[in-house]
């Protein structure tokens, strides 16, 4: 299976469909596993945000689907993997991840499939006089005589108010603070209980409806494989699906499919990381270009003003005597304009007369 998986269960199954011959020799099933009423064992990855990431090996007895009870840890990157699953015929199991083992034991310990073989005895009770302290006061400890200090005593840098009236406020008493010499309570210390029994531990006896069944890796009646999805990313892929009693031929297929396969595929991740990073780094180095320019049209901007500009803190830019001397030269030059004026208007009344 391929893909890269966020929130997803995806389980390969073996359902119940036709009656098969049965087997003396293991079953190898190799990818995953479907859960469901009728599924007969499955196995595959389940991953939930960060804290579930793990392998489902369900195994299907008198109806219902056992869960392991191991946590097995699954692969979350973006590579095929492959997972296979062995059930032996001395009921033992393998689960094994990229033709490695993951997991193993005995189905009867892994999975509640089995009553338990030993259950507490019901009628077995704690003795009354059984002594499970550790420690004990000492009997021989006292308390000393100086021990007993109250927890709050009077300020005593408190002083009464000047203004205090007895008549009217009542008789003033200093404000409680907490007593620096104060214990709390006294207890003795503990010494070592000499009647110590121990942790009573309640005795187990053989379950009577414990029945042992010898063919835990049997599956006899199916003939489908399915697939149980459940995922929010799109983009799975499944191939090379086995289901066969001889584990050396299963390893051998695993190594000739996607043995094959793991090496390409890691060069072809390894080659689209690399066009990725090229990819980053043209556009750092565009960016970082163009930023250059950017600051060099600012600083020609600044060039136009010349060397004194930006004035620095406190610097005029125009001192106020050049202000005053170019309004004058405005005022001024506004005057001679109209007296100019009135010079030709009184020419030309002296023409009109004469």
């Amino acid at each position: 299976m391929h893909a890269k998986l966020g929130t997803s269960g995806v389980y390969s199954v073996r359902l119940q469909n036709r009656p098969m011959h049965p087997l003396t020799t293991a079953l190898v099933y190799t990818h995953y596993v479907l859960i469901d009423p009728v599924c007969v064992c499955g196995v595959g990855p389940d991953i939930c945000g960060p804290g579930t990431k793990k392998v489902h090996v369900i195994l299907s007895y008198k109806g219902e689907n056992k869960l392991t009870k191991k946590d097995i840890r699954c692969k979350d990157d973006e590579f095929t993997h492959l997972y296979t699953l062995i059930l032996r015929p001395d009921n033992t199991y393998e689960v094994k991840i990229d033709n490695k083992r993951a997991e193993g034991g005995a189905i009867e310990d892994d999975w509640d499939i089995l009553l338990p073989k030993d259950i507490l005895d019901p009628e077995a009770t704690k003795p009354e006089d059984w002594d499970d302290r550790a420690k004990i006061p000492d009997p021989e400890d006292t308390k000393p005589e100086e021990w007993d200090k109250p927890e709050y005593i009077p300020d005593p840098e408190a002083k009464m108010p000047e203004d205090w009236d007895d008549e009217m406020d009542g008789e003033w008493e200093p404000p409680m603070i907490p007593n620096p010499d104060y214990k709390g309570e006294w207890t003795a210390k503990l010494i070592d209980n000499p009647d110590y029994q121990g942790e009573w531990v309640h005795p187990h006896i053989p379950n009577p409806d414990y029945e042992q069944d010898e063919f835990l890796y049997r599956y006899e009646d199916f003939g489908v494989i399915g697939f149980d999805l459940w995922q929010v990313k799109s983009g799975t892929i499944f191939d090379n699906v086995l289901i066969c009693d001889d584990e050396e031929y299963a390893e051998k297929f695993g190594e000739e499919t996607w043995g094959a396969t793991k090496g390409p595929e890691k060069e072809m991740k390894d080659a689209q990381d690399e066009e990725e990073r090229k990819k980053r780094e043209a556009e750092a180095a565009a960016k970082a270009e163009e930023e250059v320019e950017e600051e060099e049209e600012e600083e020609e901007d600044d060039d136009d003003w010349g060397d004194d500009f930006p004035p620095e803190d406190g610097e005029e830019i125009f001192s106020m005597e050049d202000l005053e001397a170019q309004l004058g030269d405005e005022v001024g030059g506004e005057g001679e304009e109209e007296e100019a004026g009135e010079v030709e208007e009184e020419e030309a009344a002296g023409k009109d007369e004469l």
